[in-house]
């Protein structure tokens, strides 16, 4: 029997020189926007991992063109039968103080402020990244340095919509959530809907399309993408928030958008990941 027809999980690791470590999971998170896991395998060696069914995980050239002369070693291995708990355990509640939870369905509903069911399906997390988190602490203290309250937003790479999601429950409308991956489409408007909230959800392309204006746009994507945007954006949103950086290129994404016109106005820092906000 193969393992496609057993209905196996796989994990999919590659082994890459540390020095070159924060660049490589930069590139993976596009490949696998629901998680990689990370291990230490020596000074001088880092591995990470995705899982997936068979036909689900990112193929070798698009890895090799992602990982380029990092890579040291790849590796694929069946895990074990009860992969289907194995995948639950990797998707954990995130909890923000008394404010926010977000949550897959099989976890009970939280104890905060606002409670969010994500179902992170075969694609996508429930926003337990760092990237996201920083997105989400920053919607939470709106009233500070997002002063201005509530408004238009757009969520500009919703992958799950959980960003989307947040800031509808936090009283922005109306809330647009975009995506060039049609899986991303579906699982934000499914989700949308699990938890009761108006979210417009539709198919664009970043590097090819003007953003529609709102006064908030919640950008979680990587850095190369977002330079790109800063300079073919004819009009900047009011408020911004960009994540999905690694925190050695926040001065030069700062840059592009301070050049056009805008005001760095917080870096807020989770680990080696960062998010900016900046205020026209």
């Amino acid at each position: 029997m193969s393992s496609e027809d057993s209905g196996a999980l796989l994990r999919l690791a590659i082994r890459v020189d540390r020095d070159d470590a924060e660049v490589v999971l930069a590139e993976l998170l596009e490949l696998a926007p629901s998680g990689v896991e990370e291990v230490d395998v020596s000074d001088q060696l880092i591995e990470y991992a995705v899982y997936g069914a068979p036909g689900e995980l990112p193929s070798l050239p698009d890895l090799q063109a992602a990982v380029g002369g990092a890579l040291v070693q790849v590796s694929t291995s069946e895990v074990a039968g009860d992969w289907a708990e194995r995948w639950r355990e990797f998707h954990r509640p995130l909890v923000l103080g008394d404010r926010l939870t977000v949550r897959p369905p099989w976890e009970p509903a939280g104890q905060t402020e606002l409670d969010v069911v994500i179902d992170p399906g075969q694609a996508f997390g429930t926003g337990a990244h760092a990237t996201t988190r920083l997105c989400l602490e920053l919607l939470l203290c709106s009233e500070g340095v997002l002063a201005g309250g509530a408004g238009t937003c757009v969520d500009l790479g919703c992958g799950s919509g959980v960003l989307a999601i947040v800031a509808a429950l936090l009283g922005y409308a109306p809330v647009l959530a975009l995506d060039f991956d049609p899986l991303a489409v579906e699982a934000t408007a499914a989700n949308a809907a699990v938890n009761g909230v108006a979210v417009d959800v539709g198919r664009f392309d970043l590097l090819a399309e003007q953003t529609p204006d709102a006064d908030l746009v919640v950008a979680n994507v990587l850095a190369g993408p977002l330079l790109s945007w800063a300079g073919m954006q004819e009009r900047l949103p009011t408020r911004l928030i960009l994540s999905g950086l690694l925190a050695a290129e926040t001065d030069r994404v700062a840059g592009a958008y301070v050049a056009r016109g805008m005001t760095l106005v917080e870096t807020r820092v989770h680990g080696d990941w960062a998010a900016l906000v900046l205020i026209r």
